[in-house]
């Protein structure tokens, strides 16, 4: 759109523009300035247009993206063009993810490269590497208190290898995902430092105060994150003899954004990383971007002109590179991280389905779908080039994110409900074989979440020590069902490493003093590559998931239905134990695929009739995709397994 006030700044920005930036083809670069200025100018005014400085912070910032273009290579241009041409890409059926810790999957990033085969046979093509950035050893909240955001911490590597793994994995299509903490820094940054110091420059990267006035006006609004280790949002700092926001824990310093130099800044970082070949940058914590006095400083909407100012700005250098909203808040506010007033994502192209993941552990433990269905339905219809990250597991813990008046209406008390389901997954409850942990217990509300590896979750740690060979099943179809769900509904599944051959829980983390107070590290192990290799040992326990899993993903990938298009219909049945869904596409083979999944341990039937107002059953009978077999449909019922589904070919 051609706007005659931002364009005149815009062409004074262009004549001013150091000359230290030119390259020979900036073609491509001034087309999508153009393009998308009138959009930042109007955000960044939004922002900051109440500054003396705004049209110096708009040359900077302009400079910045002018600066990285000219420093991404030819190979990740031409990527970038060959993705605006096919712009729904990371929409289709193909792309599955897997998340892991770089050190303990593979020692190092060098160790990444023989190790991608393993990924590659289970299916794996899109790769999250948990935070390998530079941070103090300790206190450094599992890598997400940063200290350099440009260096690669030394026990992971160098750049140069991070490079090198990056070339690997463009020869072999497999996509890279890293993380850029856009929230919040370590004390022992260089802004951090210099801030201690007394530079009034530094000290306004951050929100700090003399006194407790401010901070005391914040904390009565403000909940807490980690209520056990962290209570309250500010820290005294003797060093500047100022109160610092400290939300996470009290050395992960919060970055105030109402500085346009932070913006600025955090930008240049997540290009700088674009250009070292992340074709997805997952944004840590966006949801507490902007903080404001007498509100929860989550969710604000100025957060969300901060993402939709980042994603403009990324589309003019680095076109090609997707981001990741970490936001696990409530379903409406969730589905904003896409963007609202809007028909294609403006904000973030992908976010983390934490609804649909809570929302199955909850099918699990009560064997029935009645909240699942209720939860689904509630929540929003995504937006057009946007797509959920599926999961069962991740190296967060579980949080009870449930809509209070979808708790109700599956016939349940909110908090006696979320009391059963602490209780179920750590074993607490009589009938339960879930051995998890329970994490950030707020003695004040009785709230908690739950840490432990899917397959501790599952009953597999506990089946396997009683030698129960039927509980070892039970625990193994459960395993396979979840991830039947993730690879199914609508979006990109993502693994989480040690899943797909039942890893269980590592209590060793207990005499880590660096872990012992987060229980979350218990399911954050060093993979065992002695028990990955008997995933190829017919009849064990890691054969039995590995070889389902990677059956899943494969015909997951040939089925043209399963691309996330907003191509999905729920079914309402009578069954309570049953969660039943469409998914459909008007072009190719398998167009139409029906999923049934039965979440309790003993057989279920499907009344057919049910189904008749949309005429899903034309036939006699229907073939399930998965095991390749016919299945009658005469009788009118199907029946489906203890903890099986279906992908029914209609």
């Amino acid at each position: 759109m051609y706007e005659q006030v931002s364009h005149s700044l815009l062409n004074d920005i262009l004549i001013g523009l150091d000359p230290k930036v030119g390259c020979e083809d900036l073609k491509h670069f001034y087309i999508r300035l153009g393009a998308n200025f009138y959009a930042i100018h109007s955000l960044f005014h939004q922002l900051y247009g109440d500054r003396r400085d705004f049209r110096l912070q708009m040359h900077k910032l302009v400079e910045v993206m002018a600066k990285q273009y000219v420093s991404r290579s030819a190979e990740l241009r031409k990527s970038d063009l060959a993705r605006e041409q096919d712009h729904d890409w990371f929409l289709s059926q193909k792309l599955v993810g897997y998340a892991l810790y770089c050190q303990e999957y593979a020692q190092s990033l060098n160790g990444m490269h023989s190790k991608l085969d393993y990924l590659q046979e289970l299916g794996i093509n899109l790769v999250h590497i948990m935070p390998i950035l530079d941070g103090p050893k300790g206190r450094n909240d599992g890598g997400y208190a940063v200290r350099d955001f440009r260096k690669i911490d030394d026990k992971y590597g160098t750049l140069q290898d991070l490079d090198a793994l990056s070339a690997d994995m463009r020869k072999r299509d497999m996509l890279l995902v890293l993380d850029v903490v856009v929230n919040h820094t370590s004390d022992e940054h260089e802004w951090a430092k210099k801030a201690k110091k007394g530079n009034k420059k530094y000290q306004d990267y951050y929100y700090t105060y003399s006194d407790r006035k401010i901070p005391n006006l914040f904390e009565q609004t403000m909940p807490e994150v980690f209520p056990e280790t962290a209570p309250g949002n500010f820290t005294w700092n003797e060093d500047m003899e100022r109160w610092v926001m400290t939300v996470f824990n009290n050395f992960q310093w919060d970055l105030n954004y109402k500085n346009p130099a932070v913006f600025i800044e955090m930008l240049d970082i997540i290009l700088f990383w674009a250009n070292h070949g992340a074709d997805v940058v997952r944004l840590d914590a966006v949801a507490f971007l902007w903080k404001k006095i007498g509100s929860t400083c989550q969710n604000e909407r100025e957060a969300h002109l901060i993402l939709q100012l980042m994603k403009d700005c990324c589309q003019v250098t680095a076109p090609g590179t997707l981001f990741i909203a970490e936001a696990i808040v409530a379903p409406l506010e969730i589905i904003k991280y896409f963007g609202e007033d809007a028909v294609n994502a403006k904000e973030c192209e992908i976010a983390y389905n934490a609804t649909f993941m809570a929302l199955l552990w909850d099918a699990v433990a009560t064997k029935r779908t009645i909240l699942l269905n209720r939860g689904l339905r509630s929540l929003p219809t995504k937006l057009d080039r946007a797509t959920w990250l599926n999961y069962v597991r991740c190296h967060d813990d579980i949080g009870l994110g449930f809509d209070d008046d979808d708790i109700r209406a599956a016939g349940y008390d909110p908090q006696a409900h979320r009391r059963f389901l602490v209780d179920y997954y750590t074993g607490a409850f009589p009938e339960s074989t879930a051995t998890g942990v329970a994490f950030g217990r707020n003695e004040k509300t009785g709230d908690a979440r739950i840490s432990g590896s899917l397959a501790s979750l599952a009953g597999l740690e506990t089946a396997l020590l009683n030698n129960d060979e039927y509980a070892i099943d039970i625990s193994i179809r459960t395993i396979i069902l979840l991830h039947s769900m993730i690879a199914s509904f609508g979006g990109i599944p993502l693994l989480y490493y040690g899943d797909s051959i039942g890893t269980l829980n590592d209590n060793t983390y207990i005499a880590d003093e660096n872990k012992h107070h987060d229980s979350r590290w218990v399911h954050r192990p060093t993979l065992d590559w002695d028990k990955a290799a008997r995933r190829k040992e017919p009849g064990t326990v890691e054969n039995r998931i590995f070889t389902a899993i990677q059956k899943l993903l494969a015909v997951r990938k040939q089925i043209p239905a399963f691309a996330d298009l907003n191509n999905r219909e729920i079914f309402d049945v009578s069954n309570p134990h049953l969660f039943t869904f469409l998914r459909f596409t008007s072009r190719g083979l398998h167009s139409r695929v029906l999923v049934i999944a039965n979440f309790d341990i003993s057989p279920q039937t499907l009344n057919l009739k049910e189904l008749d107002a949309v005429n899903l059953f034309e036939h006699r009978e229907a073939k399930d995709l998965y095991s390749g077999k016919s299945l009658s449909t005469r009788s009118g019922n199907l029946e489906i397994p203890p903890l099986g589904f279906y992908w029914l070919q209609l």
